[in-house]
């Protein structure tokens, strides 16, 4: 403890000493002097009226010198009778405090001793209450304001606004508002903030349009938060005719302000206004910046989020998740887990948002290794007991080719609920074990878990995978009948996915003229792509053509309907439908696959050879062929409809991306492990024939995810029994 200096504590023995203590307690400059003065203080005098005015003094001083007014309460409460002035200023500091529940103490002690209250008393009282949401003593305290004449005081009202308004009282505080004679620019951001606090943003805009007719001119803080408002209650319209409003009456546009229309705008998508406001920004925030990185990764366009991303020198965990959960959701699921490293290195610890984006990027990517990795993350990391992230695990595995994990997943949970059994039916569905999807859905309902829509289509689509037409038209019934359900567009879909797979193309054609909604693009690329692999040209053109009349730049329609004037030697409408796509810049889209191998994830494009081992893949593929026609294979060109020579449609066949990641990753691995493939497009017939053979010469299980499921080839068998 640093001593007291000498001038400071020469005080003379005898007990008339007050002079010198005042100075002493003039010329404190920390806390340990004040307690010492305050110590000679008890020490020399009794405690009465001689002493009040010196520890009324010493109150005074430690409210100025510490932020913790413990030590200022704790004199206080010794000074018998306390002026107005120093009960008032402690009050005030008090409320302003971290804790302000002890500013009604102070009011207890001068109501408990018979001290007035005056009008300067109320408003410290009253924000005091407001920031402790005491509402009982908040109402006292009123009653008191009332009974001593001072409710109609203009700062006594206001406090009484904002003390109502903070304890959600919104009507209490609207009838105070409305009795006051007098109403200036902060008692009306009071109202306005209360409002927008209750979630009454429509009542913001109509207060604010009552304050536009009175005399008060609304300031940066009104404007800011009405814009906020517009924000919060959906409302761009007004928050345009707010910033027209603004620009009119050259209202100067604080940080405030600007960060308020910003966040608005990128809301709302609306990203060439809210760019050109970022852009004038002096000061971009983290709170503005932020915004704008979240509303460039929601419209997937990630490359305009990383640039301001990477332009913020601070960053905190809602901006690190945003960008994560851009790339997550824009196909980029490398970039979300590359960014969530990233993020471990600067030591930025994630919260249960960031790895939900983390979980669903790894489940995007098909990556196992990784997926255990994250496992393991989010159990040592606290996050294995909550029911959403355990949900997303379950998806996650299923996604990465590992059904037993995702079971295992499921099976540990402390809680389950119905997205929990939702998700474990839809990954037995994704993997065509239709036998577990529904003996698991039947267990559900067992145990009294009310199944949902989602739950239906995850059944659904397990019988259309598996051709249980009979189970999934009475699955179909009973959602309508046993839990008046009405189907949506995704159960239409999966019925119409459920005929024209089992080749009943004319009950799919059925079930689309007779739902009551309006058929869309999905329900009629379903007829379509089962009308092109059963060979049905004539509906499968009709199909195409009427997706086209809701989507015209649907490439795959455009590609399907070349494909069967292809395969009737159509040639001259085949050249009509390419010269449209080129015209109008559309594209196949191109065949992709990846494997992960050593924690790294290779991607192989159709006939690539920017792999740096291109040169060993293709040689490992020409051996693999060369030892599969040795037991009858032969490229299944009939799906190849280009014009061209059959040697080079053999070709085209054989530089298919999975055959490539497959061969990359037999030369690779040489421990005979699981070969996990994932890619975008619907495995081809030569394809899924060439995994069966490879499977069984190679004594190897693969595992490929393509569009629309799994397939788990062993010993020359596939897991979906060959109907897919």
């Amino acid at each position: 403890m640093s001593s007291f200096p000498q001038t400071t504590l020469s005080l003379p023995p005898h007990p008339t000493p007050t002079p010198t203590l005042v100075n002493a307690l003039a010329s404190s400059t920390t806390l340990t002097h004040l307690r010492q003065v305050h110590a000679q203080i008890l020490r020399r005098f009794e405690l009465d009226h001689s002493s009040n005015a010196l520890l009324l003094q010493l109150v005074d001083s430690s409210c100025a010198l510490s932020p913790s007014l413990d030590y200022a309460l704790s004199v206080f409460t010794q000074i018998p009778r306390p002026n107005n002035r120093v009960s008032n200023k402690l009050l005030r500091q008090l409320s302003r405090g971290a804790e302000p529940e002890k500013t009604l103490l102070v009011y207890e002690k001068m109501r408990r001793d018979g001290l007035g209250v005056d009008r300067f008393s109320f408003p410290p009282l009253l924000k005091a209450v407001s920031r402790a949401s005491a509402l009982e003593q908040g109402m006292e305290i009123h009653g008191l304001a009332s009974k001593l004449g001072l409710d109609s005081d203009p700062f006594v009202q206001t406090g009484l606004v904002g003390m109502y308004a903070s304890c959600g009282r919104i009507m209490e505080a609207r009838l105070v508002f409305d009795k006051m004679s007098h109403r200036d620019v902060v008692t009306w951001s009071i109202m306005v903030d209360g409002y927008f606090q209750s979630g009454l943003f429509d009542d913001v805009f109509r207060l604010f349009e009552e304050m536009k007719t009175s005399n008060v001119e609304p300031d940066e803080i009104i404007l800011t938060r009405i814009v906020s408002a517009c924000t919060h209650g959906r409302n761009l319209g007004y928050g345009k005719v707010i910033h027209k409003f603004i620009t009119e009456n050259n209202i100067v546009v604080d940080p405030h302000l600007q960060s308020a229309l910003v966040t608005m705008y990128a809301s709302f998508g609306s990203m060439d206004l809210a760019q050109e406001l970022f852009d004038k920004m002096s000061h971009k925030n983290l709170v503005v910046s932020t915004a704008m990185v979240s509303a460039y990764s929601k419209l997937q366009r990630v490359e305009d989020a990383r640039m301001i991303f990477n332009q913020m020198v601070e960053k905190d965990l809602v901006c690190w998740s945003a960008m994560i959960s851009g790339y997550a959701e824009s196909d980029q699921p490398q970039e979300s887990l590359n960014l969530f490293n990233e993020m471990q290195v600067l030591g930025i610890k994630p919260d249960q948002i960031t790895m939900l984006s983390v979980i669903s990027a790894c489940a995007h990517l098909g990556a196992l290794d990784q997926a255990k990795w994250i496992h393991l993350y989010v159990d040592k990391s606290g996050f294995g007991g909550d029911l959403r992230v355990g949900n997303a695990l379950i998806d996650m595995y299923a996604k990465c080719g590992s059904l037993e994990r995702a079971r295992l997943v499921f099976e540990e949970m402390p809680r389950k609920n119905v997205i929990s059994w939702t998700s474990m039916i839809s990954a037995f569905a994704m993997h065509g074990d239709a036998k577990n999807a529904l003996r698991f859905f039947y267990q559900m309902k067992d145990e009294k878990i009310e199944p949902n829509g989602v739950t239906f289509v995850g059944v659904l689509y397990a019988c259309s995978h598996a051709g249980l037409v009979k189970e999934g038209r009475k699955i179909f019934s009973s959602m309508i009948n046993d839990y008046n359900i009405p189907p949506k567009h995704e159960h239409y879909g999966c019925m119409v996915d459920l005929y024209g797979r089992a080749k009943l193309l004319r009950e799919a054609l059925e079930v689309i003229e007779t739902m009551p909604l309006a058929p869309n693009v999905v329900i009629w690329g379903s007829l379509m792509a089962a009308c092109w692999v059963h060979g049905e040209n004539e509906l499968g053109e009709f199909a195409a053509r009427r997706l086209l009349q809701l989507e015209p730049d649907h490439d795959g329609a455009l590609v399907v309907l070349s494909n069967i004037y292809a395969k009737e030697r159509r040639w001259e409408d085949v050249g009509e439908v390419r010269n449209l796509m080129k015209h109008k810049g559309i594209s196949k889209e191109r065949g992709c696959s990846r494997i992960e191998l050593n924690n790294e994830v290779h991607e192989f494009f159709m006939a690539d050879r920017n792999h740096k081992q291109a040169d060993q893949i293709y040689k490992k593929l020409d051996e693999v062929v060369s030892e599969l026609k040795l037991i009858g294979y032969a490229p299944n060109t009939r799906n190849v409809v280009v014009d061209l020579e059959e040697e080079e449609k053999k070709e085209v066949v054989l530089w298919h991306s999975e055959k490539l990641a497959l061969c990359y990753g037999l030369m690779s691995d040489s421990k005979g492990l699981c070969i996990r493939i994932v890619k975008n497009l619907r495995i081809c017939e030569d394809c899924h024939t060439f995994m069966k053979l490879v499977s069984k010469m190679y004594g190897r299980e693969i595992v490929i995810r393509d569009r629309t499921r799994f397939h788990h080839y062993n010993n020359g068998v596939c897991s979906c029994k060959d109907y897919w």
